[in-house]
């Protein structure tokens, strides 16, 4: 997170430091929550929810169950901290000072939690454009699905297809393979831009490529088709 232009406050010196300790907590929490406020929350890219989201378009595309994805560690939910009622000695002016300092600390910390919510959010693939894609891959893939069947082709680490050995195929079809090698390529790419734009993170691109790449070898495991590591070998 980056801090925007918020002094802090300083806490050894002055009235405060002479108030009693639960005051003095009371007030520093307040300031902690209200220093919060002023920075700018990151919006981190949801991996395991990218890769859910691939499981689902690969089975789209395909026509065919995918490997379920590790199960992600799971983040710390938020947890409230119980609010202590100070003892019956310290009524009067420090105690009610107390008690509402800490109830406005309380209320502005409990403000930040939905933003940190949103800023992990559901990827969204159900737009017209993406669905549009989809179909055009479903379609094609019945024309290519022997290709990978036979090791002719096989998914690759960047989140393509690729021709793995063209000379296995007669010289007529060459050109037709090519093609729809080509086109299903130029519709992966389409698709990992139209979901990060469409999740208004056009930056997030690369990381849905990344995040499908993972999936599409995962599925390939599975089909017992070829796929080309990152060192640019193909593995069975």
């Amino acid at each position: 997170m980056r801090p925007s232009n918020c002094s802090r406050p300083a806490f050894g010196t002055g009235p405060l430091a002479a108030a009693p300790r639960g005051i003095a907590a009371a007030v520093a929490a307040l300031a902690f929550a209200l220093l919060a406020g002023c920075v700018t929350v990151n919006v981190y890219f949801p991996a395991a929810e990218a890769q859910r989201a691939a499981d689902k378009i690969i089975e789209q595309v395909t026509g065919s169950a995918t490997p379920a994805p590790g199960t992600p560690a799971q983040r710390p939910k938020p947890q409230s901290t119980p609010q202590t009622r100070p003892p019956a000695s310290d009524a009067g002016f420090f105690g009610r000072t107390e008690s509402m300092l800490a109830s406005a600390a309380g209320r502005a910390l409990t403000s930040l939690v939905p933003a940190a919510h949103a800023a992990e959010p559901n990827l969204n693939i159900s737009t017209p454009q993406i669905r549009d894609i989809i179909a055009d891959m479903h379609q094609r893939f019945q024309r290519l699905k022997p290709y990978f069947a036979s090791g002719v082709i096989g998914v690759t680490a960047q989140g393509t297809i690729a021709v793995r050995d063209q000379g296995a195929v007669p010289l007529m079809q060459r050109a037709t393979l090519a093609q729809l090698v080509a086109e299903q390529n130029r519709d992966l790419s389409q698709l990992y831009a139209q979901i990060a734009g469409a999740n208004g993170h056009p930056q997030w691109t690369a990381d849905i490529r990344n995040a499908f790449a993972q999936r599409w070898i995962a599925h390939a495991k599975q089909a017992g088709w070829y796929y080309r590591n990152a060192g640019g070998n193909w593995v069975k």
